[in-house]
């Protein structure tokens, strides 16, 4: 029997990815003309936001160095200082940005709360989830608010007992099999995935045969209260 539910935030409460790819779309604009291929620019900041990871974290502080190191090496430091400026700029704008709710956001978690203690587990950098979660003005919904550096099985475990939880009585609600699904079955949890539009490379994960048929995916986080209530079920 589930009796706690944690929930994932950036993309599966409010809106996140499809503004760092707007931002990745900018920086491609700004140093196509000294590198002329597109896809060259895609795969190398990728490869150096996965370099960078350990030094930075997730969020966009640490993505705006990784795009800063991009445009160095690949134009071999021929960037101007006012192409900086504008890469600069334009994370700036994404934190001062509000915060767009996913639909029936609100409805779910007031339907939600109302039956079981909630959790909110967002990993990234810690000033800038809070102030996210600020805007969303959801932090009444969430008995603790977890600000983590990686979504793993000893973290689950940790929340969970802390709690006072068997694994199984835990349920995690989210958009990313990697980080939101997996280490939760890993340690005995329950998950429900809810696809956002755009998956961010690095959360991409092809779940094994055994482990696609121990979870739910739900096409919106409105379906969530029937699945609860047992009127929608996981893959058999």
């Amino acid at each position: 029997m589930i009796k706690a539910i944690g929930f994932d935030a950036d993309d599966t409460l409010w809106h996140n990815e499809t503004h760092f790819q707007d931002m990745q779309r900018q920086l491609t604009e700004i140093i196509v003309g000294h590198t002329g291929d597109p896809d060259q620019i895609d795969a190398h900041l990728m490869a150096v936001e996965r370099r960078n990871l350990r030094k930075y974290g997730y969020g966009a502080k640490g993505f705006a160095l990784s795009m800063i190191e991009t445009a160095l090496e690949l134009t071999e430091q021929r960037v101007s200082g006012a192409e900086i400026a504008h890469i600069i700029a334009m994370v700036q704008r994404f934190l001062d940005k509000d915060v767009h709710l996913l639909d029936g956001v609100i409805e779910t978690l007031s339907w939600v709360r109302g039956r079981y203690p909630c959790f909110l587990i967002t990993k990234g950098d810690e000033i800038e989830q809070r102030e996210k979660l600020a805007k969303s003005k959801l932090r009444p919904f969430f008995k603790e608010v977890h600000v983590v550096l990686e979504k793993d099985p000893d973290m689950y475990r940790s929340i969970v007992q802390r709690e006072g939880l068997d694994p199984g009585q835990f349920l995690m609600v989210g958009n990313s099999v990697r980080s939101d699904i997996l280490p939760v079955l890993a340690i005995g949890g329950e998950a429900v995935h809810i696809p956002y539009e755009v998956t961010w490379k690095h959360e991409q994960v092809e779940p094994s045969p055994e482990a696609s048929h121990r979870f739910a995916t739900l096409s919106s986080i409105r379906d969530l209260p029937a699945f609860l209530e047992g009127g929608l079920r996981a893959p058999a």
